[in-house]
């Protein structure tokens, strides 16, 4: 009886020499449990711990179980690296930026930009922009504009302006250092400058006059335009003001004249601006003619408006 007992003894401390406690840290999860299994491999195989070949797993697969084995699996996920015009997929585990670069095949230049610090650890979905810089330096010349300067002229009419002199830009000589992000240029920085061509100031004289006379007539008036006139006759309509067409009525932009202004055009006479029309934009002006062979000999003319007081 005491040989059974020795027996079944020895029996039962080998049984408890084979199994061991491990713990199990995946996905998340810890799981602790004492088993019979071999290998590491053999543990997640029996815990349905399906593995990726992109998976990290620590101790190896092929790691004999110890007591109070900790097996730490770490997932692998994809990042995506972009770079050259390119977009790869790199499957990885968290690893410094860098190490995902490099097993990309992206060398980085010295002013190359990264979206991502280099020694931060990559993490699932993460997405890696590569931005190339380059630079250089290179001289240009560029255009030196020209100022201008108004002068009085007392014998131009209020709103008229005359050119004295013409101005002519200068040039300017330059090195300039030019920044370029992925080949497009994001940065120009002047690094010197000569004026090898000075600017000519333009000299423009402008009209003071406010009265002036014709024939007879003694015009008081706020400024006189220049204004492209075309004419038109009956068309079945009123004008915009409500009014019946007729001669002295002229249709205008109200940016430029305001409805119900008086005003005093050469070749037609005193006029009100009471219409305006779709094709009438800036300095334009239509006047009314009472026949269609008169407004084809008015034709198409420059004139001056005087916008009476």
């Amino acid at each position: 009886m005491g040989i059974g007992i020795a027996v079944i003894t020895l029996t039962l401390v080998t049984y408890s020499c084979l199994e061991k406690s491990v713990t199990i840290k995946v996905d998340g999860k810890v799981i602790e449990q004492r088993t019979f299994k071999q290998t590491v491999g053999e543990v997640l195989e029996a815990n349905n711990i399906q593995l990726d070949p992109h998976d990290q797993v620590t101790p190896g697969l092929q790691a004999a179980v110890k007591e109070n084995m900790v097996i730490n699996v770490v997932r692998a996920f994809p990042v995506t690296v972009i770079a050259d015009g390119e977009t790869r997929e790199i499957i990885s585990i968290p690893v410094k930026v860098e190490n995902v670069l490099q097993q990309a095949g992206i060398e980085l230049g010295e002013r190359d930009l990264v979206s991502a610090n280099l020694d931060d650890l990559t993490s699932g979905g993460q997405v890696i922009k590569v931005t190339r810089v380059a630079e250089e330096t290179m001289e240009v010349t560029t255009p030196v504009p020209y100022s201008r300067e108004y002068v009085n002229d007392n014998n131009l009419e209020m709103g008229l302006t005359r050119t004295v002199s013409r101005g002519k830009p200068g040039q300017m000589r330059q090195v300039v250092k030019v920044t370029y992000h992925d080949g497009e240029e994001v940065k120009r920085e002047v690094l010197s400058s000569e004026l090898i061509k000075p600017p000519v100031k333009e000299v423009v004289a402008r009209g003071t006059i406010t009265s002036v006379s014709r024939g007879s007539l003694r015009l008081d008036f706020q400024r006189v335009m220049m204004a492209e006139a075309t004419a038109y006759t009956y068309t079945g309509r009123n004008t915009a003001t409500g009014k019946r067409p007729a001669v002295g009525l002229v249709s205008v932009d109200p940016k430029v004249i305001p409805m119900g202004t008086r005003l005093y055009i050469e070749g037609y006479g005193f006029a009100t601006a009471a219409d305006r029309g779709s094709s009438i934009k800036g300095n334009k002006i239509d006047v009314f003619l009472e026949s269609k062979e008169a407004c084809i000999k008015w034709g198409r003319r420059w004139v001056k408006v005087y916008v009476l007081k």
